[in-house]
């Protein structure tokens, strides 16, 4: 016959593995809540990444205008000093 100790244990083997059952249910749903954040995540970086490339573009032509003046301003005054010598 089945005893007090014998029906106790089955009622907490069959309560531990109901609790396991939903915890890895809930584990479940945790990493696919975690894996779209990831994702949004990385959506982010991409969408810095390009909006600092398109940035970066126009400073850098800027950049190469500014240099191309001084240039233009260093050879004009280059020549004005030997218009001025002859």
């Amino acid at each position: 016959m089945i005893d007090v100790t014998q029906i106790l244990l089955s009622t907490v083997i069959l309560i531990l593995t109901i609790m396991m059952a939903v915890i890895g249910v809930q584990v479940y749903y945790i990493l696919r809540e975690f894996r779209e954040t990831v994702k949004k995540f990385n959506k982010v970086l991409d969408d810095t990444g390009v909006i600092s490339e398109s940035v970066s573009k126009p400073v850098n032509m800027f950049s190469s205008m500014l240099l191309g003046i001084k240039g233009g301003s260093a050879l004009m005054k280059l020549l004005s000093n030997k218009k001025k010598e002859s």
